[in-house]
């Protein structure tokens, strides 16, 4: 084509209302126009669509554009339709489209209307739509995501090894291979497979410095998670979960913190995924939780950040992933919870797999480790990562903005080094790092590790640390991890010739990282006290002033643990107070208007400032369990029977209903009481609840006797008088 007569930034204005060409895109879509084949490496947001749209429109035929993800093409679609008056000039042809629908698409790409057809990987496999694409004029073919072709890529897709074969069959058109993360590694397979040694190569810059990155330990993820997007309100964000449970999980949680959310996940059909994701572009919604097939190509400039809930399992994914963030060049906020627990899982998903897959995974989970872990400014990270240098600090992420301690960490990897082998490079890192901090668990036991000269030579130091250390070893190549015993640490030549030679290297202090697993909503009457205690005796001396009005004994009305959460959390309404510790909704309502009022004018008269972030509500989950015992006590089934039914015994299920009745439920168990207990013992019990402050089932058994009363019987009788006196 004479590139002469045309006029590109003339027909980029006309057709997308751009003044100007970005950064190469220019010279790459005169390289397809003069029918050369290209290889683009351009981040997100940097504009790669464009390279491929407008040539479409000038050659003659129809750019056949090779496509991962249905949400994706149709995105696509829509967007480039919204360029033109004519629909009919960009169609996507995949699984979601009937018979009818695929008669409209393949008639107007015959009569030469589509410029654009989006195909996906599978689909061009299908020998009727092979058959039909040969009849056509092609003008190119666009491989997007190309990233995807190699199983060093962060989403490898069998499929798309196969599309050289098939673009052979259909016929020979250049190619332009697209992707926003590519390591050297894997830009050579791209090129391999496509069978494009020879392509014209164009890499944009990977640097984004309006990107600000942090990762932070993950501790109650979830608290943090709100205060930040509540710090951040109208704006619109991504949170990223490994899994679709957790997907559903955060994403019921933040509902009910009046967060507008939805979830997103390829476990959902593919309608209500549509929904989701045009509600989330049509700004109807601020946040999707979502699984990584959300966002590949999304469209979306202004989204100001992406979470990830989860460590993600390469650096790639997660480059391409916080790239949706700031794809308008303003505020994006790239936020990342690291557990070294995490890595675990991960690793654990990997055993199994063939030795070549989990060869190349461990590689790619270490070095997100190693960036996860550094004390190095992130961007630089990343740059090398993906074979560019910035020679200079960002000044925009956690490192630069506050530096990590480092210290000197030549011995202790010595240490490290020599422990692995004296334990012949047979166990585990944890089982090492136990071994030197001295922790005789069963497993070193056993082994008899307890008894040699290593065991506890490094107890100035625990277990974190020398796990640490070792994970440091791993990010320096001085030890591998064995391949077929997936997990014992070799010590590699490296690592050897480190022992031999040691160099000053420093060592970033690990960040010390809290189980996790509990439940977000903030227990606090588990023996940790109240937050305020003069609001906490306040509470308790309005409390024993309600009791003797209503002639009921105090922890009737609340418990103190129930006191104690509500002088840390200060509920000011009737809503908050719902939401705290053995409250519920129907106590909230019988008995806390007078306790909400102290609790507001205390907090204004004191001006507390209210710890909003950490009044995280919880997801009531009323499990299977609690309402197969409600439905069966409502039909009056003998206790005994409903215990069996369940698996339980009748302590449990007795546990079971004192849960039931203190989250505020009303439930009549007088029909089995009655049956089985004496009248009189019923009586005695009621009298001693009544007169106690507590309501303690050893004060129960002390004053009552335990040769005349059983706690079964004390706990069931006390059950029949909370319901019929609180709820």
């Amino acid at each position: 084509m004479n590139l002469k007569n045309i006029n590109l930034p003339k027909l980029l204005q006309k057709n997308f209302g751009f003044d100007s060409f970005k950064g190469d895109q220019e010279k790459i879509i005169e390289n397809v126009l003069n029918g050369k084949d290209s290889f683009v490496l351009m981040p997100t947001g940097g504009g790669k669509s464009l390279t491929y749209q407008l040539p479409s429109l000038i050659l003659e035929g129809t750019a056949i554009v090779i496509s991962p993800l249905i949400a994706l093409m149709k995105n696509q679609v829509d967007a480039m339709r919204g360029y033109n008056e004519d629909d009919s000039i960009a169609h996507f042809m995949n699984s979601s489209l009937n018979k009818t629908q695929l008669k409209q698409v393949r008639e107007d790409v015959k009569n030469g209307k589509t410029k654009l057809l989006y195909v996906a990987p599978e689909s061009l496999t299908k020998e009727e739509n092979s058959e039909f694409l040969k009849t056509i004029t092609i003008s190119f073919f666009a491989i997007d995501e190309a990233h995807c072709i190699s199983e060093w890529g962060h989403d490898f897709r069998p499929e798309y090894r196969k599309i050289r074969p098939i673009v052979n069959e259909i016929g020979r058109a250049p190619i332009i291979a697209l992707t926003a993360t590519a390591t050297p590694k894997v830009q050579q397979d791209i090129l391999k497979n496509l069978e494009i040694l020879d392509a014209t190569v164009f890499k944009a810059s990977f640097y984004r410095s309006n990107l600000y990155y942090e990762v932070r330990p993950k501790v109650k993820p979830e608290k943090q998670i709100i205060k930040f997007i509540n710090q951040n309100k109208g704006k619109s964000g991504i949170i990223y979960c490994l899994s679709r449970k957790k997907v559903e999980e955060l994403a019921e949680v933040l509902q009910i913190n009046n967060i507008k959310t939805l979830p997103y996940h390829a476990g959902m059909d593919s309608k209500t995924r549509s929904k989701h994701q045009d509600m989330f572009l049509m700004e109807e919604v601020d946040v999707i939780v979502a699984t990584i097939a959300f966002g590949m190509g999304i469209d979306k400039p202004d989204v100001r950040f992406v979470i990830h809930y989860d460590i993600p399992k390469s650096l790639e994914g997660y480059y391409q992933e916080t790239g949706r963030a700031g794809r308008d060049g303003g505020e994006g906020q790239c936020l990342t919870f690291y557990s070294y627990k995490d890595i675990q899982k991960l690793e654990k998903f990997m055993q199994g797999k063939p030795v070549a897959e989990q060869e190349i995974g461990k590689q790619l989970l270490l070095e997100t480790i190693a960036y996860a872990e550094t004390s190095v400014c992130r961007p630089r990270i990343l740059l090398n990562y993906f074979g560019e240098k910035l020679l200079t600090n960002c000044d925009n992420c956690d490192n630069c903005l506050n530096p990590k301690t480092k210290f000197e960490g030549k011995d202790y990897l010595v240490t490290v080094l020599k422990a692995i082998k004296t334990l012949k490079e047979r166990y585990k890192g944890e089982h090492v790092a136990n071994v030197l901090a001295g922790v005789a668990t069963s497993a070193i036991k056993s082994f008899k590790h307890d008894t040699i000269e290593l065991f506890g030579s490094g107890s100035e130091k625990d277990t974190k640390f020398w796990e640490s250390v070792i994970r440091q070893a791993l990010i320096h190549y001085f030890i591998d991890k064995d391949i077929d015993n997936y997990g014992l640490l070799k010590v590699n030549k490296k690592g050897n010739d480190f022992i031999k030679k040691p160099y000053s290297l420093e060592i970033t202090e690990a960040h010390r990282y809290e189980d996790e697993g509990e439940d977000i909503s903030l227990k606090v009457g588990s023996g940790s006290g109240a937050g305020d205690e003069i609001l906490f005796k306040m509470l308790k001396g309005l409390r024993k002033d309600i009791s003797k009005k209503m002639d009921v004994p105090p922890f009737v009305i609340f418990q103190d643990p129930s006191l104690e959460d509500m002088a840390t959390r200060y509920p000011v309404n009737i809503k908050e107070l719902s939401t705290i510790q053995g409250v519920g909704t129907g106590k909230a309502n019988k008995y806390g208007k007078e306790f909400v009022k102290l609790i507001k004018e205390y907090v204004e008269e004191n001006e507390i400032d209210r710890p909003q972030d950490l009044i995280v509500k919880s997801v009531v989950k009323k499990s299977g369990v609690k309402v197969y015992i409600i439905q069966s006590i409502d039909r009056k089934v003998n206790l005994n029977d409903i215990a069996n039914s369940k698996g339980l015994s009748m302590k449990e299920l007795i546990k079971e209903i004192e849960a039931i009745i203190n989250s505020g439920t009303k439930i009549n168990i007088d029909y089995y009481v009655d049956e089985t207990i004496d009248e009189d013992y019923i009586d005695e019990i009621y009298d001693f609840l009544s007169e106690s402050q507590t309501g303690s089932i050893k004060e129960a058994l002390e004053e009552l006797g335990e040769d005349n009363f059983s706690e079964e019987e004390i706990r069931l009788v006390r059950i029949k008088f909370m319901s019929e006196m609180a709820n």
